[in-house]
């Protein structure tokens, strides 16, 4: 029996209880303003607000209002990548083996939810009155709003296979959407839907074909399709009106080692659109087949309308950690433009459908080859943003090269087959335009990449991590540092904002600590 353990912040239990009221869902369908209900804000994946009491103009004025760390539990501390979410005055947020509610004004824990192996590092969701995280033994919790107190929780993965909870669930309708990682152990990724009151499944989708479709034929045989990979860690996004969920999958298993798995390996290195009531395939498009560098293509499909010779389309665009820059109908999935925002160099060209090819000069060697990006990816799992305001896709994105070995040459290899060995990198923000794929401008960091997810406002600002242990504010549309902010540690997770009383809030985590900065109305 797990012990689970409720701290209650005595002092304010009153007013942090009176303002935990249930979230009205209809919030995750409008831009963030006076809250922040899911990880990316909305559904759309813009992680865009329509707040500018902080603006490009006044940004200097922008001041620590509090900071915050959760009680030391067994195993201690870690946000790993978490997004906070703010719902009625309330922040909720993930650390090591606890789930926090912090009063979103003052910085004050609410309660906090101990669970005795480590939840899930991306975050929570919110329906109505339950809070649901995912754990890494392989479990979902729903959990009272108010209190913290456990409702149930339910088995979503099986551990004997290495399987873990690692995403923030997301809320769509009647449906919790849970995805998971496999620790590299030939197992078929998947994504599940659960029933949000009993937390009981719906539907679960595996990232394979079934045997005998089309589509099977992209791997040599059933065998290896079946043990192929594609785990959907990442974040994901939704369209209400096509009522199709996109997200991207990982790579293909063994890693490295792809000798013994010839072909594209669908649906590996994916973004994939799924009905979101019933779990089946609308379309995919593989931005990195046949996937032998560890490029897990888990990055977030972003949902923005746009216009494209003169015709206003509705598009899904993606930047992957293989270096890839796609806009798709989101519709189809049919290609609108796709090209390498780095200088990668592990494809030879571009397919009929718009998807790289990749070079077997670049396949990993016994003696070694030189590849760009580098295993650490030309951007990875942290979330990027799109800005309505400037039309621009911002990415924080490595120009990275390493040599990749391959170490395992045997007739089935398992789990890790090779790696790489650094060497030189380079780190920088990009804005792109979505109609060319071109940046619009670049802001090159100082030292190391940074492993922070990006904020945009119609302030005309984006916010990312800075590569010294800081926060900073970039003017949207030309790039420009605006103002930072020193912190303990560097930034972990995406940056959020809402509105409350007037006053404008930024949040932010680094390391075991969350900071709020305020704007105060005048």
């Amino acid at each position: 029996m797990r012990l689970l353990k409720i701290v209650l912040t005595s002092a304010l239990a009153s007013l942090a209880l009176f303002a935990q009221t249930p979230l009205d869902n209809t919030l995750l369908l409008k831009p963030p303003t006076d809250n922040w209900p899911s990880y990316n804000g909305d559904y759309s994946g813009r992680r865009y607000s329509t707040l500018k009491k902080i603006n490009s103009t006044n940004i200097n004025s922008l001041t620590l209002a509090w900071i915050n760390r959760p009680t030391v539990v067994a195993g201690g501390l870690g946000f790993g990548s978490a997004s906070p979410l703010e719902v009625n005055g309330v922040l909720y947020y993930t650390s090591g083996h606890s789930v926090v509610a912090v009063d979103a004004r003052t910085g004050r824990n609410v309660w906090q939810f101990d669970w005795a192996a480590v939840v899930a590092p991306r975050g929570v969701a919110i329906n109505g009155s339950t809070v649901y995280v995912e754990t890494r033994d392989c479990f979902l919790v729903g959990l009272n709003i108010k209190d913290g107190r456990e409702r149930w929780h339910k088995t979503i993965c099986d551990t004997d296979l290495n399987y873990y909870g690692s995403t923030a669930p997301l809320i769509i309708g009647n449906h919790v959407i849970v995805g998971f990682s496999g620790d590299a152990q030939d197992v078929p990724g998947m994504l599940a839907s659960h029933d949000p009151e009993t937390g009981e499944l719906q539907w679960r989708w595996y990232a394979h074909p079934n045997p005998g479709e089309p589509e099977a034929a992209t791997w040599p045989n059933e065998e290896a399709m079946m043990h192929g990979g594609g785990q959907t860690w990442g974040s994901w996004t939704y369209d209400p009106e096509l009522n199709l969920l996109y997200f991207g999958t990982g790579n293909a298993q063994p890693v490295i080692a792809g000798k013994q798995r010839a072909g594209s390996n669908l649906y590996t290195g994916c973004i994939v659109a799924l009905n979101a009531d019933t779990g089946k395939i609308a379309w995919y498009y593989q931005p990195t087949p046949h996937e032998t560098h560890d490029f897990d293509n888990n990055q977030t499909p972003v949902l923005f309308d746009g216009v494209i010779n003169g015709q206003p389309r509705k598009l899904v665009a993606q930047a992957t950690r293989s270096g890839w820059f796609s806009v798709l109908d989101r519709t189809n999935g049919k290609v609108i433009n796709a090209s390498a925002y780095v200088p990668a160099n592990w494809m030879k060209g571009v397919d009929a459908k718009g998807q790289p090819i990749p070079d077997p000069a670049k396949e990993p060697q016994l003696d070694g080859t030189l590849v760009n990006p580098d295993q650490g990816g030309a951007t990875n799992y942290y979330p990027p943003a799109y800005n309505p305001d400037t039309g621009l896709f911002y990415v924080d994105a490595r120009n990275a090269y390493s040599v990749y070995y391959i170490y395992d040459v045997e007739d089935k290899p398992e789990g890790w087959g090779g790696n790489d060995r650094a060497g030189w990198s380079e780190a920088y923000m990009l804005a792109l335009d979505y109609k060319t794929g071109k940046p619009r401008w670049t802001h090159k960091w100082s030292g190391a990449s940074t492993r922070s997810g990006l904020l945009t406002t119609a302030g005309n600002l984006v916010f990312t991590a800075g590569s010294s242990n800081d926060i900073v504010a970039l003017d949207a549309t030309t790039g420009e540092a605006l103002w930072h902010a020193g912190l303990l540690n560097a930034v972990t997770n995406s940056p959020i904002t809402y509105e409350l009383d007037g006053t404008q809030y930024l949040v932010v985590i680094g390391g075991d600590t969350m900071y709020s900065f305020a704007m105060r109305a005048k």
